[in-house]
């Protein structure tokens, strides 16, 4: 993760210099109370920050004036968890896009809302008065299925009928992909429930095979009294599943994983937990960049509310570690030789440089991992002021 930019404070290299592309610049209020201890230091010589204090031997006075003029404050080392989180816009709404194609001849006389939920087993929409149903399943439905066929058509058929309470699973194994006389029976009880004739004998105009458990219908793109031709969408919808999707810029893209915990921000700013499901592997351009798609599935869907197409803030966490040191980002102060230092503040009120190196930076806190000698949980270490 790219550091922070902040001041330096030190004329001399105390560390290698080769993460000097990536110093931070702290912001204009520090520079004063930095400039400070480069004249400290200079006046000292360069003798090392971790052993020599520079607002010692009468400069404190100084240090307290620069530090009164720069506006700054005290915030605490604490020790804990530190998660590297990527915080990215999204949008929260729901899983997948599937149109309804008709093989149902004559004319359609009743289609569903925009916006209804419609379960395995119920009609989708009706033609000629007869309903046309859903069944859960990858494979269309593109011939009539009966007695003595195999495929994986008929497993899909045999596994609904199980999922519906048509047949048990010691009567019916929703693995077979055989029409055996099991599937007959409990296909004839299915169309007895929905309303069609009890032939044990299922059509394509009869019904449809989508991947959704249940299917939430998003368009409606048929007209009740108009012609249901074969091969036709009638309407179109998506699963019942929640979803929130992202477009990363590409660059990032090996800094997010599938299985990586995410903290979504809703948009009453409330929270809730999610794991990315899936990242794409083909950049699209987009605005001016190039991105790709980042799915997160909510952990609690309901805590998700129904709103769809809703913009989320998302912080998707791609590493983290335990009981380690750390300060707030605004803490660091840049050293010019490579590196990092960060302003400790004792019970006395005596201010001290302490040499850090930096691990994960948390975006979405504003917190970084920090190792340092002479550095322990629960010191004070100065910050910019509010």
């Amino acid at each position: 993760m790219t550091a922070p930019q902040v001041p330096s404070v030190h004329a001399d290299a105390l560390g290698p210099p080769s993460d000097r592309e990536a110093r931070p610049r702290r912001p204009r209020r520090r520079v004063r109370a930095a400039a400070v201890v480069v004249a400290l230091v200079a006046a000292g010589g360069a003798a090392g920050i971790a052993a020599a204090d520079p607002f010692d031997a009468g400069t404190k006075d100084d240090a307290a004036t620069a530090s009164a003029a720069s506006a700054t404050s005290l915030a605490k080392v604490t020790r804990g968890t530190v998660s590297a989180r990527t915080r990215q816009n999204g949008t929260l709404g729901y899983a997948g896009d599937h149109p309804v194609i008709n093989n149902a001849h004559g004319t359609v006389t009743r289609l569903p809302a925009t916006g209804e939920a419609i379960g395995q087993g119920k009609a989708l929409y009706w033609v000629n008065g007869k309903p046309v149903i859903l069944l859960n399943g990858s494979v269309p439905l593109y011939r009539d299925l009966s007695r003595g066929m195999e495929g994986a058509d008929v497993r899909q058929l045999n596994a609904a009928l199980v999922a519906l309470g048509h047949a048990t699973e010691d009567e019916l194994d929703p693995t077979s992909d055989y029409f055996s006389r099991a599937t007959r029976r409990a296909l004839m009880e299915l169309q007895d429930d929905v309303g069609l004739k009890e032939t044990g004998r299922l059509t394509t105009a009869e019904a449809v095979f989508l991947p959704v458990d249940a299917l939430r219908v998003t368009k409606v793109e048929g007209m009740v009294g108009g012609a249901a031709g074969s091969g036709g969408v009638l309407l179109r919808g998506s699963s019942t599943k929640r979803r929130v999707t992202v477009a990363l810029n590409a660059g990032r893209q090996a800094s997010v994983k599938a299985g990586d915990k995410v903290l979504i921000t809703l948009p009453n700013g409330k929270s809730t937990e999610g794991v990315v499901s899936s990242v794409g592997k083909v950049a699209t351009r987009t605005d001016q960049s190039m991105t790709v798609e980042v799915l997160i599935e909510p952990l609690d869907a309901k805590a998700t509310g129904e709103l769809d197409q809703a913009p989320v803030q998302v912080a998707i966490v791609s590493e983290t570690v335990n009981d380690v040191l750390s300060v707030p980002v605004d803490s660091l102060l840049a050293r010019p030789g490579g590196g990092y230092a960060v302003e400790v503040v004792d019970e006395d009120g005596k201010h001290t440089l302490v040499p850090v190196t930096t691990g994960l930076f948390d975006d979405s806190a504003g917190t970084v991992q920090v190792t340092g000698e002479a550095l322990r949980a629960g010191q004070n270490v100065v910050v910019p002021g509010s």
